[in-house]
């Protein structure tokens, strides 16, 4: 059983609350973190705590703090197992692909610990005896609120980035994942001056109280009915939100296509992480010449995926999960496999297969966030690709196309933040994209996530009349 501990100015303690809450391992509902949740005495205490830290990390040479998170960053690393091991006990993932996403926050933390140094203004033409120059600056106090499904590559992203530019941190992780954001936090903490970097241990109250105090940004990976209540408190305090929050990623499959393979880009992005991924494949609209053939093959890569997929992260989701495959199929779906919770402990839910699906069913018009691929058969790729346009989200999207014509219209014309086309989950490193709509705003990954975190000031120097 791990006990999480909260960190406010350098001193690790037990939270100021009476409110507790177990984590249990989804795989076989044994308990094994217990969290003492932060009050709001200690939100404030930890806001309090950043901003006393603020100008000295802020003065601080970008070297050295870029120092400091590449130390972090091999500490990291260099326990990986144990903290991919956390991460399985509390929300299922298996701990190899665990031990992937640790590994990837690793080598995000170690990228901006590079780009860092080098993130600097430019000089402007301006009057020739006068200096004219824009030049970043920390925002201040970044809070940091993160998302239980890749727990750790998620934060790496958002606190590496705030950190290297000089801003301070109260981090508070998911209340589904607070061993493994505490475990985190303890391996960060020792290469950073006390107050720096704060942890807040809590639910969606603690999060709210967090949101809501006196930071200047509000960087949250989460749902959008929290990224929403996010962005009203930034109003009315003034700090950034910076957000990534739900999607209902489609995929649309052209004529012309191997129904195999697409299958299994379609099998892969709905099934892996157990559909617990925020660019997960939420829908799927295939041409009518390919539909036969395509559906039968993906009801056989949900055979395959079954003897791996992990359970969902607790009983809570899978009920939400379960709750929209049934209302699809009494809404006319056809549920060609899965769509069953098994009796017995755990969370598990198969990988499930829709067909027929219409756009007004909950499965295709929100989030699922579990392995299910409700399909939809269109008569033409511009159909699919209007369809699929057809979302209060805009988070991602993929193609299967062997036209260039169709795969340019295609990242043209789909309102989404990031469009692949043939593969689900490519994309080069660093890339950097605007969620739409519901789906969030800010840059959320990339070089440019250092200017979501920094302020510009245009500055001129001129010097003073001759004779004074």
């Amino acid at each position: 059983m791990h006990d999480v501990q909260q960190l406010i100015g350098g001193a690790w303690g037990t939270g100021n609350s009476d409110r507790e809450m177990t984590v249990a391992d989804p795989s076989d509902d044994t308990p094994v973190t217990r969290v003492v949740m932060s009050s709001e005495e200690d939100v404030r205490a930890a806001v309090h705590a950043a901003r006393a830290a603020a100008d000295g990390w802020a003065a601080t040479a970008p070297a050295a703090r870029a120092a400091a998170v590449r130390a972090a960053a091999d500490a990291i690393e260099a326990a990986s197992g144990e903290l991919a091991q956390i991460m399985h006990t509390e929300m299922g993932k298996p701990a190899d692909e665990a031990g992937d996403s640790i590994a990837a926050g690793v080598g995000t933390l170690r990228q901006y610990a590079e780009l860092g140094p080098v993130h600097r203004g430019r000089t402007l033409a301006g009057d020739d005896e006068a200096i004219d120059l824009m030049a970043y600056a920390p925002r201040g106090v970044v809070a940091v609120i993160t998302p239980w499904n890749d727990p750790v590559a998620v934060s790496c992203g958002l606190l590496g980035a705030a950190l290297v530019t000089g801003n301070t941190v109260v981090f508070k992780p998911s209340e589904r994942t607070p061993a493994t954001g505490w475990r985190l936090a303890r391996l960060l903490e020792p290469h950073l001056p006390a107050g720096v970097l704060n942890v807040l241990a809590g639910d969606g109250e603690v999060g709210a109280a967090l949101a809501g105090s006196e930071v200047d940004v509000v960087a949250q990976v989460g749902s959008t009915a929290t990224g929403r209540s996010i962005a009203a408190a930034c109003a009315r305090t003034g700090a950034k939100a910076l957000l990534e929050n739900g999607g209902s990623d489609p995929l649309v499959v052209d004529a012309g296509v191997d129904p195999v393979w697409a299958a299994g880009q379609a099998a892969l992005g709905a099934y892996a992480n157990s559909g617990q991924i925020c660019v997960a494949v939420e829908r799927v609209y295939v041409h009518r010449d390919i539909a036969g053939a395509f559906l039968d093959a993906l009801v056989a890569e949900a055979g395959r995926w079954s003897a791996r997929i992990g359970p969902l992260v607790d009983k809570r989701l899978r009920d939400a999960v379960d709750d929209q495959v049934r209302r699809a199929v009494k809404d006319g779906a056809d549920l060609r496999c899965g769509g069953v919770a098994p009796d017995g402990p755990g969370a598990f839910y198969p990988p499930t297969v829709l067909a027929g699906c219409t756009d007004d069913m909950a499965v295709m018009r929100e989030e699922t966030f579990g392995p299910v691929a409700p399909v939809a058969v269109v008569g033409s790729f511009d159909e699919g690709l209007r369809r699929a346009a057809d979302s209060p989200y805009g988070l991602s999207a993929t193609v299967l196309t062997a036209s260039m014509s169709n795969a340019q219209q295609a990242w043209r014309r789909l309102p989404a933040g990031t469009v692949k086309v043939n593969n689900v989950f490519g994309g080069a490193p660093g890339g950097a994209a605007h969620p739409r709509r519901a789906s969030g705003e800010g840059f959320g990954y990339g070089p440019e996530l250092l200017d979501e975190m920094t302020v510009t000031k245009a500055v001129h120097l001129q010097a003073p009349p001759s004779g004074w």
